[in-house]
């Protein structure tokens, strides 16, 4: 009787034990206060994201981590086309721009594509006797 009174106490503390080790770890379940808002959990700006934002961006470590390594390598790369992209939408606005303050073409060429011929006196008048 006693080495099974025994034997349920070691088994109550190791539960104890394993559950104080797992609420730790996971949590202990309580939900999060709503974030601002506007805000997002990983510190991004909440319009345009730019090269910057991606580079200096840091996941929280936990026990069950990350390899940095990869996380750094894509963050690094996402943060290169960002700069492309970025680069590229702004060189193409900047034409777009130079295009549409150019010198104004008259409606009836924009309508027809710029292909008016000249009529000369001669032409409208017919031949002459």
């Amino acid at each position: 009787m006693g080495t099974a009174l025994i034997y349920l106490l070691v088994v109550a503390a190791v539960a104890a034990v394993v559950f104080v080790l797992a609420a730790m770890v996971f949590g202990r379940g309580e939900e999060l206060a709503p974030l601002a808002p506007g805000a997002t959990p990983t510190r991004l700006p909440a319009e345009s994201v730019r090269g910057v934002d991606v580079r200096d961006l840091r996941f929280q470590q936990v026990v069950r981590g990350y390899r940095m390594g990869e996380v750094d390598w894509v963050l690094e790369r996402l943060a290169d086309e960002l700069d492309l992209l970025t680069s590229e939408r702004d060189a193409l606005s900047a034409r777009v721009d130079e295009l549409e303050s150019g010198p104004a073409i008259p409606a009836a060429r924009r309508a027809t594509g710029g292909t008016h011929r000249r009529v000369g006196p001669s032409e409208h008048e017919g031949p002459r006797p």
